[in-house]
């Protein structure tokens, strides 16, 4: 049984969640306004908030956000179960 990186775990569900997030806000273009828009538009933001540190001759920022909808839940869940499915087969 081969091992599975937690990079790559966290790169897939890093870009399943951006790319349900996408099309989460897609869907939400598309739909009249109403209940059903607003839960597609409702997003959870974790994160903090960007921190400049000046140390004299550099000057830096830190920060970062990362914004999640339900569609983005969704597109972690099947970017698991993607990798789940790929590991599965290449044993």
């Amino acid at each position: 049984m081969r091992k599975k990186s937690l990079g790559i775990i966290l790169s897939i569900i890093f870009i399943g969640s951006i790319i349900g997030s996408a099309v989460g806000e897609l869907i939400a273009l598309i739909i009249p306004e109403g209940v059903v828009k607003q839960f597609f538009l409702r997003s959870v933001i974790i994160g903090f908030d960007p921190v400049t540190i000046n140390l004299g001759t550099l000057d830096f920022t830190l920060g970062f956000n990362f914004i999640l909808n339900i569609i983005g839940v969704l597109g972690i869940s099947f970017a698991a179960y993607l990798l789940r499915w790929y590991y599965g087969h290449r044993l």
